[in-house]
């Protein structure tokens, strides 16, 4: 068989793929009894108006200083008093949320690092980055740190072909960790061993086939993760059966930048280089509702987002000075903008998290600082 018959029989078999998918799209469609629209309508017909903030609901409460480059990334730890955060100045830095000291910085052998996260016994720190393609483990109980705060890599998780650009422990287990990288996978872990468990795309047909850039793992069912790509895709993967993605979901128009679980394990968001916003429901394989801002802002790509304990606020960054907007997500309405608070950063907000016990807010920003935002009062947001 010649080159410009595999071609043709290639360019003939992706169109037959496109047409499938299309009309399996409008079949679900078909078969979907209700719409976004309807479903904010049905929830104001309940009688839930959309959450209040007053002048002193939601304040900055501690601001991290300490880094000298962008902020990439942050993560909290389980118990909700300390935050590791990533920078373009080649230091991990890990900080005491109560009092916004450093206990500890580390100076990372490749300074061009994307992602962060604290194991859930909170004694390791994992990283990833741009030029080396391998996930670095410290031990933060390592006494043989100098005094440039070198600390010597406890472990390299190497076997990705292209950059890492998530990292995420696996809850209540310190042994396993999944990575996202740009060579089109996802890849579980044996952190003790340094070996990889499992693998997900790649060669596999349900695989995404594109940069994957972020993942994140159920807390109710750590056995299952989303995962997040330039395919404008974000899909559903089994840890015991890495064969093949579970669910794909559809709906972006633009590379999917950040997912995040909601606490209860069945739904999620995500955030795209479009603009918006989108929850879907995994039960369904539905999308239950779209965030996008309006007056101009409609089109600028997010960056993090973070939902609150409850799942009823989603805190979303976007790729523009310091908005950082925070929806109620029954009604898809905007009702702060952290950008126009006082104390609030100066450039863009690259990274947000939502602290275990859903009590503060951490924001990462370009401007090279953190600041932890808390609910004044007696606030709850049900």
């Amino acid at each position: 068989m010649s080159v410009s018959e595999i071609k043709e029989r290639h360019a003939v078999a992706t169109e037959t793929v496109n047409n499938l998918r299309e009309r399996l799209i409008q079949r679900r469609l078909q078969l979907l009894d209700t719409d976004v629209l309807t479903v904010a309508n049905y929830t104001a017909a309940q009688g839930r108006s959309p959450v209040k903030f007053g002048a002193t609901d939601l304040v900055c409460c501690r601001t991290l200083q300490g880094h000298t480059g962008k902020v990439h990334s942050l993560d909290w730890t389980r118990e909700s008093n300390r935050v590791v955060s990533a920078s373009q100045d080649g230091r991990l830095i890990v900080w005491n949320a109560l009092t916004s000291q450093k206990t500890h910085a580390i100076k990372l052998p490749c300074a061009w690092v994307m992602t962060c996260a604290f194991s859930p016994n909170g004694q390791t720190v994992a990283c990833g980055g741009l030029l080396d393609s391998v996930c670095s483990i410290f031990s933060l109980s390592s006494t043989t740190a100098d005094k440039d705060g070198t600390v010597p890599v406890s472990r390299m998780l190497s076997g990705h072909k292209g950059y890492v650009s998530c990292c995420r422990y696996v809850p209540n287990e310190d042994a396993h960790l999944i990575t996202s990288s740009g060579d089109q996978t996802c890849v579980l872990w044996d952190v003790a061993t340094g070996l990889k468990t499992s693998v997900f795309g790649g060669e596999f047909q349900s695989g995404h086939t594109a940069d994957v850039l972020s993942v994140s793992i159920s807390e109710s069912d750590p056995t299952r993760f989303i995962s997040g790509s330039c395919d404008t895709t974000a899909r559903l993967w089994d840890t015991r059966a890495a064969g093949r993605a579970v669910q794909t979901f559809h709906g972006h128009k633009g590379d999917v930048n950040t997912v995040k679980f909601l606490p209860d394990g069945y739904r999620f968001g995500t955030g795209s280089e479009d603009g918006t916003c989108r929850l879907y429901d995994i039960r369904t394989g539905h999308q239950l509702q779209v965030y996008q801002p309006q007056g101009g802002d409609e089109n600028l790509p997010v960056t993090s987002i973070a939902f609150s304990a409850s799942g009823r606020l989603l805190f979303t960054g976007y790729a523009s000075n310091n908005t950082c907007y925070v929806w109620d997500t029954l009604l898809g309405e905007v009702v702060l903008d952290l950008g126009e608070l006082q104390d609030s950063h100066k450039n863009r907000i690259s990274c947000l998290g939502m602290s275990a016990d859903g009590s503060a807010l951490c924001t990462g920003s370009w401007d090279s600082n953190l600041k932890i935002w808390a609910f004044g009062g007696h606030r709850r947001v049900i």
